[in-house]
C-alpha cells in the first residue's frame, strides 16, 4: 500500500519527546511509525494519534535487536516503499536516576554493563538502523535523518573548568553521545551531494522520564528542533549538531543543578550553513 503522504519513522515515539516529535510531524502532513519496544505501547500511541485526527501507525522495534531493525525494514519497504523522515529519538540515562543529579558512580568507577547498555541504545542502534534504511531513504525526494542528541556530547564542555556542564559526568551516556555525534558529520561527508541530509539535534532539558520533573522545557517545545531538522529545505545544513536558543538555556540549567552555584551562560557556535555546537 504505496502513498503520496511522506512518511516519518520515530523511535522511541510511544511517550514523551518521541510521540510529541511525532505528533508535530503528523500536524505537518506526514504519516507517522510510532516504534517502540513495547508494541502494544506504540500502538496504543498511534491509536492516540489517529482519534486526534493525524496519520499514524506502529511497529515493534527495540533499536539494539537486529531482527527487530530487519522487521522494521521489511513493514516499511512492503507498506509504503519509501522512507522519508527517520528520527534516531530512542535513548537511555543509565549513568543515574536522571538528568537533574549527579551520576551514581564516578566516571573511573561506573560499571561495564551501564557502559555497554547505554551505547547499544544511544549509539550502535542509531547507526544498525540508519544503516538498515538508507535504502529505502534514498528513494525519497527530501529524505531527512535527525540524531537526538545532547550538549552533553560536547568534548568543549565537558574539558573546560568555568563550563557549566564540567561536572556533568555521565560516562556512559556524554561518551555514547560524542560517538553519535561523529556518525553524524561521517555519514553526512559520505552522502555530501546527496539529497540526503543528517543532522544531530539538541532538544534541551525536557520534562519528560530520564530529564526529570524539574526540567526546564515542556515536552512540546523540546520537540521543536528535532521537527524543524526534519523539514529542512533542499538548501538546509547538513552534519550539523543544532539546537534552539531555548533548549541551550534548558541544558545549561541542567547542567547547573548537578553543579551546584555554578552561573549558567551560552557556549554554543553558530554557522548560516551547519548551526553547530562547538566540538
Amino acid at each position: 500500500m504505496y502513498s503520496d503522504r511522506k512518511v516519518a519513522l520515530i523511535t522511541g515515539g510511544a511517550r514523551g519527546l518521541g510521540l510529541e516529535t511525532g505528533r508535530q510531524l503528523a500536524e505537518k502532513g506526514f504519516h507517522v511509525i510510532i516504534a517502540a519496544r513495547d508494541a502494544e505501547a506504540a500502538e496504543a500511541a498511534a491509536n492516540g494519534l489517529r482519534v486526534g485526527g493525524y496519520n499514524a501507525s506502529s511497529v515493534q522495534l527495540d533499536v539494539a535487536s537486529d531482527t527487530d531493525r530487519q522487521g522494521v525494514h521489511q513493514h516499511i519497504g512492503e507498506k509504503f516503499g519509501k522512507l522519508d523522515v527517520l528520527v534516531n529519538n530512542a535513548g537511555v540515562l543509565l549513568d543515574g536516576p536522571d538528568a537533574g543529579v549527579a551520576p551514581t558512580n564516578p566516571p573511573g568507577e561506573t560499571p561495564p554493563s551501564v557502559l555497554r547498555n547505554t551505547f547499544e541504545v544511544n549509539f550502535f542502534g542509531p547507526i544498525f538502523l540508519t544503516q538498515m534504511l538508507l535504502p529505502l531513504l534514498k528513494k525519497s525526494e527530501a529524505p531527512r535523518i535527525v540524531n537526538v542528541s545532547s550538549v552533553l556530547g560536547s568534548l568543549t564542555m565537558l574539558s573546560e573548568e568555568s563550563s557549566p556542564a564540567y561536572h556533568a559526568r555521565f560516562v556512559g551516556y556524554n561518551t555514547s553521545k560524542a560517538a553519535l555525534n561523529m556518525f553524524t558529520v561521517l555519514l553526512a561527508e559520505e552522502l555530501r551531494g546527496s539529497a540526503i541530509k543528517i543532522n544531530s539535534v539538541h532538544p534541551g532539558w525536557v520534562r519528560t522520564e530520564m530529564g526529570g520533573q524539574n526540567a526546564d522545557l515542556s515536552i512540546q517545545s523540546g520537540a521543536l528542533t528535532a521537527v524543524k531538522y526534519a523539514t529542512l529545505p533542499d538548501d538546509g545544513p547538513t552534519g550539523g549538531f543544532s539546537t534552539s536558543r531555548s533548549a541551550s538555556l534548558g541544558s545549561i540549567a541542567a547542567v547547573c543543578r548537578v553543579r551546584s552555584g555554578c552561573q549558567p551562560h551560552i557556549h554554543v557556535a553558530w554557522s548560516t550553513k551547519s548551526p553547530r555546537t562547538v566540538p
